[in-house]
């Protein structure tokens, strides 16, 4: 649920702050005032693209907030994000430069993030949505939101036998031919041969690395050396000077034992002295054969990044290797593996086929319950004579089904619609008028839509086209969907106006800034004067605040019998 938007420098909305009630929220005001900036600000909460012309003409940044309350926190987790207590704060900063910075509960995400999570919590319902339900694949998904709602366990199962397969195909096709098995054969056994002669060693190469750099710098390694050794033992080296040390000590050793203790220190010096110099010796006679170690180690690092270039790093390369091995077993089984493969593309074929079958069958039973609902929605919604049917093409036989199945079945289908008595059933998008659209999203979204699982619902001007009673019927439709989750309303009917639990009047203004949005929280007597104002009579007549408040005394009753 939706409780508060902030919204700063968006459009002509300079600062606003808007608080929702958790049931039916109505939204009105002239025509240009700003409800669409609203609606904006509202989508780019759930995850719509920032375009920077929505930035406040003068401004460098803007920025807009929503604070949510969830008690489904499963989604912010599939995140990484952390809940607060089924508090959801979505914030994103924008600037003129086209730049936007998202972040959930502290944490930045991509737009993408955004969209994804947040269509667990918000569905928009506007004109982009009434043209989405005119495409197939739309009306597809709504059929398999209502009949796998509770149970999706079938749809799962079609797609993994369906990439089961499609990856046994695959596989079969790959064998190729005789002669195309042979060539592969003999590339195979290649590249198994080059990777298991090379013999590569995990982190081998920058080992190899380390030592070659060691060894490009035995010039400068054996100087250092070399003069080291030459000081400690040199014709002038410390170790025979400490000897020369030792010497002229012990002619005094007992004349104390302070003097002894210093002859017997130089002792161990001399020792460990004669030790080092030593060690260094061993180096340098060792650094003779570096040269042809270095030639060596760069012959090595050439043949493992040859190897690396093909296959990859030492990981990757032990993987090749593998499917390498596997692969030419098939190969050179190609026949016995060939024949192993038809069985199980055979299995798997009808396996597929009696999903397909069983899905189709699902359906259409549930188009069958669907029709019936939408049809009693329509009725309510001043549309009795519709004829509502979901059209099924026919099923294909087992024989030439793979031609059309796919990871949801093989079922062809459209909704037809005959809104008017005599008028045939046609395609949806062949027979509907503004108004009849706006009627049918609603009973779509009452019958079949998310609103089970969804917390807020927000209807962008879904009373194009429809006035009088039928504007009363919808008004109805929506207060009682509003009981079960919060719902946001864009209107310019009288009739959904007086229904509202929480109203909020949108107009503009001028100061010496520019023209600016406002939005006004109306209280009981400013929902009559808005109601008044949306039924067109006021100024007109003197009894069109009576009216408006009769309408709204009638609708408040409406609401109160609803609770009971």
């Amino acid at each position: 649920m939706l409780q508060r938007i902030t919204i700063n420098n968006l459009a002509l909305i300079r600062d606003l702050e808007i608080e929702f009630s958790s049931e039916l929220n109505v939204l009105s005001g002239e025509t240009g005032a700003g409800k669409s900036i609203i609606v904006d600000s509202l989508m780019l909460l759930i995850g719509a693209r920032y375009d920077k012309s929505l930035l406040k003409y003068g401004a460098d940044k803007g920025y807009v907030e929503g604070v949510f309350y969830c008690e489904d926190v499963e989604p912010l987790k599939s995140f990484g994000i952390e809940d607060d207590d089924g508090l959801i704060i979505v914030s994103r900063k924008f600037f003129k430069d086209g730049r936007n910075e998202i972040r959930v509960n502290g944490k930045q995400v991509t737009t993408a993030m955004l969209r994804e999570l947040m269509q667990n919590y918000v569905d928009i319902y506007g004109q982009n949505e009434y043209q989405s339900l005119l495409k197939i694949t739309e009306q597809r998904k709504i059929l398999d939101s209502f009949v796998f709602k509770n149970n999706d366990a079938p749809l799962k199962r079609q797609r993994e036998l369906y990439d089961e397969y499609k990856g046994v195909c695959a596989e079969m096709k790959s064998l190729g031919d005789e002669q195309a098995r042979a060539q592969r054969i003999d590339i195979l056994k290649y590249q198994i041969e080059e990777i298991e002669t090379a013999k590569v060693e995990p982190d081998e190469e920058q080992r190899l690395v380390d030592r070659r750099h060691i060894l490009m710098s035995a010039e400068r390694i054996k100087s250092a050396l070399g003069e080291s050794f030459d000081r400690l033992d040199g014709d002038s080296g410390a170790v025979g000077s400490v000897s020369d040390a030792i010497r002229s000590l012990s002619y005094v050793c007992s004349f104390g034992e302070k003097y002894e203790a210093l002859h017997e220190r130089l002792r161990s010096v001399s020792i460990e002295l004669d030790d080092i110099a030593e060690s260094i010796k061993d180096e340098l006679d060792g650094m003779d054969a570096g040269e042809r170690e270095l030639d060596g180690i760069i012959d090595r690092l050439d043949k493992i990044r040859a190897l690396k270039s093909k296959y990859g790093a030492y990981d990757a390369m032990q993987k090749f290797l593998k499917d390498a091995k596997a692969e030419l077993d098939r190969a050179e089984n190609g026949a016995e593996y060939y024949e192993k493969l038809c069985k199980k593309e055979s299995k798997l074929k009808a396996e597929l086929y009696n999903s397909c079958v069983k899905l189709s069958e699902q359906r259409k039973k549930g188009a069958k319950e669907l029709e019936t609902r939408i049809l009693a929605e329509l009725a309510d919604l001043g549309m009795a004579k519709s004829k509502f049917d979901v059209v099924f093409a026919a099923a294909p036989d087992a024989e030439g089904f793979t031609k059309s199945v796919t990871a949801i079945g093989f079922d062809e289908f459209e909704f037809y619609l005959s809104p008017n008595a005599g008028m045939p059933l046609m395609p949806l998008a062949k027979i509907i008028s503004g108004g009849e659209m706006s009627r049918f999203m609603l009973a779509v979204k009452l019958v079949a839509g998310n609103s089970g699982s969804i917390d807020t619902m927000i209807f962008d001007e879904i009373d194009t086209g429809i006035s009088g009673d039928i504007g009363l019927s919808v008004a109805k439709k929506l207060c009682a969907l509003s009981r079960g989750r919060q719902v946001l309303c864009v209107t310019h009917l009288a009739q959904i106006a007086a229904m509202a639990d929480a109203h909020f009047y949108i107009d503009k203004y001028d100061d010496e800034a520019g023209t600016v949005t406002r939005v006004t929280p109306l209280d009981d007597n400013g929902k009559v004067g808005e109601v008044s104002r949306l039924s067109g009579t006021r100024g007109v007549s003197g009894t069109s605040d009576k009216s408006a408040a009769d309408l709204k005394a009638w609708c408040d009753s409406y609401k109160t019998e609803l609770q009971k």
